[in-house]
């Protein structure tokens, strides 16, 4: 008898590079999505597709919804995909016995989500970053008087609120950067990667580069060819950490080819379209699933 996987997400396209990949290695696939049209429901890849209340203004009602989803539908693995990844991180207690989520625990998303304190980690892991500050904080406006810089919400996605400025540049008035982060800013190219991890191993990662930008985020992307900084950096990261789930980074390389990490996105990315499609269920944790 086939597994069931559940997909917190429909309407974005790695959700369906997903379903066709749990659909590749015999999975049922079922999709919860606050939309009743979305991309996922008119795949084959996909067994059914069920409404949910929106996480964004019911997050309660969203978990409620899922944990019927999963009661009825008996799901084997639950799978989330995007930014719902955080609210669906508190399924992570209460569920039945043979049910796994594969994200890590919430307050290691959180902590990897925040500019600042994944900066915070990765240093103290020994992984190598630009200098990250707090922008109402001493050491922050020191760093934006002697270098080129960044200014970025602590807590932000898609590039929303990303600002560079040159060395000297005055930050806004204490009050109105009380939630954003000072980070020195990088000459070099930026790469970024996506990794499936579980228990501490890196089970797929691929490298990949924007080809067409809007503003400061990528809206074509170019697949590159394995990084021996960047599988260093991912290895070292899962072994440190243990972690469990879907792990990418954006990167800046020097001239010299190494990289520092500038962000983590603590879920699935474009990157997910590079793997072959066997390969993006491989989080399912046995191969046969």
């Amino acid at each position: 008898m086939s597994k069931t996987v559940l997909l917190t997400l429909g309407r974005m396209p790695k959700s369906l590079d997903l379903a066709r990949g749990f659909h590749a290695l015999g999975w049922r696939v079922v999709v919860a999505e606050p939309f009743a049209w979305h991309l996922c429901r008119a795949s084959r890849m996909v067994s059914k597709s069920l409404r949910v209340r929106a996480p964004a203004r019911d997050p309660d009602g969203y978990l409620d919804d899922l944990r019927k989803v999963i009661e009825r539908e008996r799901i084997d693995l639950i799978v989330p995909v995007s930014e719902e990844t955080l609210h669906v991180a508190g399924l992570a207690e209460g569920l039945a016995a043979g049910v796994r989520l594969y994200a890590p625990p919430r307050a290691a998303l959180i902590e990897l989500h925040d500019k600042l304190t994944f900066a915070r980690k990765m240093r103290a892991l020994g992984l190598p970053v630009p200098e990250t500050h707090p922008a109402d904080s001493d050491a922050g406006e020191t760093l934006a008087a002697d270098r080129a810089y960044v200014l970025k919400p602590a807590n932000s996605c898609a590039g929303l609120g990303v600002s560079m400025h040159a060395a000297g540049t005055p930050l806004p008035e204490r009050g109105a950067r009380r939630d954003l982060v000072v980070q020195e800013r990088l000459d070099g190219r930026l790469l970024s990667s996506f990794s499936m991890l579980r228990a501490g191993r890196v089970l797929v990662t691929s490298v990949y580069r924007g080809v067409v930008m809007s503003g400061t985020v990528a809206v074509c992307f170019e697949r590159l060819g394995e990084h021996a900084g960047i599988a260093d950096f991912v290895a070292s990261f899962a072994r440190k950490t243990g972690y469990s789930g879907f792990a990418s980074f954006d990167f800046v390389e020097d001239d010299a080819g190494r990289v520092r990490a500038i962000e983590c996105n603590p879920r699935v990315t474009s990157g997910i379209h590079f793997p072959l499609s066997r390969s993006r269920g491989c989080c399912a944790g046995d191969r046969r699933a």
